[in-house]
């Protein structure tokens, strides 16, 4: 991993960049070794809640999110809320371990915490 302080807008082409949000219509399917992933930095979903999306937008960028709806299930436990917006190290724990895998509920049951309330459906009794 490299880090700089230069903006992925300057160093990458605009058509080689998928924005990471949960708030995307695009389902994220495969990784693309093509493609440069931007994994979002705000937690705080209930004060900048579409803000990810929206900065894409106006960056002209694609979007995508993590397959979450798509292989898992919402858990009956009363304690959850049940969200789809994961901290940064998550996010990156998903991705590492599909890019290893190529599973996607191996993958998510590697970085999407219990207490986001969704479960890999197997785990449902």
């Amino acid at each position: 991993m490299d880090t700089t302080p230069e903006s992925y807008l300057d160093l990458f082409p605009l058509d080689a960049i998928v924005y990471l949000t949960p708030d995307s219509e695009n389902v994220l399917e495969d990784i693309d070794a093509n493609k440069v992933y931007v994994l979002g930095g705000l937690v705080d979903e209930s004060i900048h809640k579409k803000l990810t999306l929206q900065r894409a937008q106006e960056q002209d960028l694609q979007t995508a999110r993590l397959p979450i709806r798509e292989y898992m299930v919402k858990s009956t436990s009363s304690r959850n809320y049940h969200s789809e917006t994961l901290a940064i190290n998550q996010v990156f724990d998903v991705l590492s371990t599909y890019h290893m895998t190529r599973s996607w509920p191996v993958a998510l049951k590697a970085g999407v915490s219990a207490g986001k309330g969704y479960v890999l459906p197997d785990a449902v009794k």
